[in-house]
């Protein structure tokens, strides 16, 4: 995977958490044209790969690893190697639906793990109306015409008074 120097540059940037536009400038591109280079080189499976790749390398924790090399005595606690704060609380299931649903109400978790949770879960929950068809458009537009007005007037006696 061969980048430019410019394309180097916006990954860096863009491993350190700068937007598309920060990105692109730090990188050297003008200010006018930042945006759209930016979205253009995010897009690029190349550099896309190529940041997640250095995020990974600017996320290791080395105190973590000086801590188990200084002590080596020492046990990992069972938290910490099952790599998660919250995850043995969650059930087993096959249906992402109750996974969910059960990581959006689990209190342990963090805020912003449970709200993009119950975000992900709404369509499934509460499902949007859907749009009315042609021809239900056009019954609901002459039931709005037919009033008022323009509305159709009684009908005629059925039985003649005597």
């Amino acid at each position: 995977m061969v980048l430019t120097d410019k394309q180097r540059q916006f990954v860096d940037a863009k491993a350190r958490g700068a937007s598309n536009k920060e990105a692109a400038e730090a990188a050297g591109c003008k200010a006018s044209t930042a945006a759209a280079a930016g979205s253009r080189w995010a897009n690029d499976p190349k550099i896309a790969a190529a940041i997640l790749a250095k995020r990974q390398e600017l996320t290791v924790n080395p105190e973590r690893k000086r801590k188990q090399r200084a002590d080596p005595d020492e046990a990992v606690t069972e938290e910490e190697d099952q790599g998660g704060e919250y995850l043995d609380c969650l059930p087993d299931t096959d249906d992402p639906l109750v996974w969910l649903l059960a990581l959006m109400n689990e209190p342990k978790a963090k805020v912003f793990d449970r709200r993009n949770a119950a975000q992900t879960a709404v369509p499934y929950v509460h499902g949007k109306k859907g749009e009315a068809g042609k021809k239900e458009q056009k019954a609901e537009a002459s039931k709005e015409a037919s009033k008022g007005k323009f509305s159709a007037g009684k009908p005629p006696l059925s039985v003649v008074k005597g």
